[in-house]
């Protein structure tokens, strides 16, 4: 990493610095309210989630008080990190410095990853166990030490503990194994004990489910009647599509792992990209789940795109303006880097009755500090005897 940290470093300082402009701006999203609730109730487990949110929620509540600020500094940390992996792990499939650079900037170049390390989610740390446990199988498959296979279970046990769609990249890792060298690891017990160690970190929140109830199921089932339903059978494929450059990276990098005799031996991560695409797909998930996916078949169509340019300065560069250029205009969308005057008016926002109509996630973070205001004054204008029973 020393050798290229002319490269990464601009990266990452542009990242963190971006993030924190737009971080002290606007106020809390409802979820990351829910999230910052749980973390002063913690449990083995939640009816939504599992624990390991309400945890960084309150290691941030002891740091930063309930900044917000610092709540959504680990988020942007998490983005950060991720740049830092795609950079090593490009390195680790024989990369050199134009695919590091490519790499890292394939992050930057992914708008929705600027509102998921904006907000305070469990998506942005389901990346980073994502792409963690991607680097350590890349290191397995590099030099078939057992260790690397020990770490991705560490990995994958605490990616459970933050967010159930793990489960769809275990599956992902799994499948593609069978097809790695005839699934001669699964005749060695380094990836049994590495399912047991992730188990064994995942097992206080199987406790947690079957003491109560099992409540996974009965999230799963409210999820298929309200936001499932209304989702057609191609709007994951068509957002996915719809969002560049993440469709082009991720066709060069398919194209790049099953054609290009370079990664014959990281095939896995092809197959495993294109199990866990097609299993989301199948259970009909939200396409952001599938986002998490993304980074490490980025890193492929970096390597690739490094040799396909190697001689090519001029189309190299011009490929990293076309990646770059159109996410100035859109990040403003995704993370609140504009004070919300500026914000308008950059989008030309029209106004109605003396008010601007937000969408999305920014109308979830106005009206708080007013509707606690009116919550208080209508309690504070109860009677005491009224008082002393109601419940807000």
């Amino acid at each position: 990493m020393k050798k290229y940290a002319s490269l990464i470093i601009p990266l990452v300082l542009f990242k963190f610095v971006i993030h924190l402009i737009g971080n002290a701006n606007y106020g809390f999203h409802r979820d990351e309210l829910l999230h910052l609730s749980v973390s002063e109730h913690l449990a083995w487990g939640y009816f939504e989630f599992p624990p390991f949110i309400a945890f960084v929620g309150k290691l941030s509540y002891l740091l930063f008080d309930y900044s917000l600020l610092g709540v959504r500094l680990f988020p942007a940390l998490v983005g950060v990190a991720l740049i830092l992996l795609c950079c090593k792990i490009a390195m680790e499939l024989g990369g050199k410095s134009k695919a590091v650079l490519l790499a890292g900037i394939s992050i930057l170049a992914f708008v929705p990853f600027y509102r998921t390390h904006t907000l305070f989610q469990p998506n942005a740390f389901d990346q980073f166990f994502w792409l963690f446990g991607f680097y350590f199988l890349v290191r397995y498959l590099n030099t078939e030490d057992k260790k690397h296979l020990l770490l991705m279970g560490v990995v994958a046990g605490l990616g459970l503990m933050n967010k159930y769609t793990m489960l769809f990249w275990g599956l992902g890792i799994t499948i593609g194994l069978l097809f790695y060298d005839g699934g001669k690891v699964f005749k060695s017990k380094g990836i049994y004990l590495s399912g047991l160690i992730a188990l064994v970190i995942f097992l206080p929140n199987i406790i947690w489910q079957i003491q109560h109830g099992i409540p996974f199921f009965d999230h799963v089932q409210e999820l298929q009647e309200s936001h499932f339903s209304e989702q057609g059978p191609w709007d994951f494929f068509i957002e996915f599509l719809s969002i560049p450059p993440g469709q082009i990276l991720s066709l060069i990098g398919l194209i790049a792992v099953f054609s290009n005799n370079r990664f014959k031996k990281y095939r896995v991560l092809g197959v495993a990209f294109l199990t866990i695409f097609f299993s989301m797909w199948y259970m009909n998930a939200k396409p952001y789940y599938f986002f998490s996916a993304l980074p490490i078949i980025f890193v492929i169509a970096a390597v690739q795109i490094e040799q396909w340019l190697e001689k090519r300065k001029l189309f190299y560069y011009g490929f990293i303006a076309f990646l770059l250029l159109p996410i100035i205009y859109l990040i403003p969308k995704m993370t609140p880097v504009l004070p919300i005057e500026k914000y308008v008016s950059w989008y030309d926002i029209p106004q109605e009755n003396g008010r601007y109509e937000l969408t999305g996630d920014y109308s979830d973070m106005f009206g708080w500090e007013e509707q606690v205001a009116l919550v208080d004054s209508i309690y504070h204008s109860l009677p005491d005897s009224i008082q002393g029973n109601a419940q807000i």
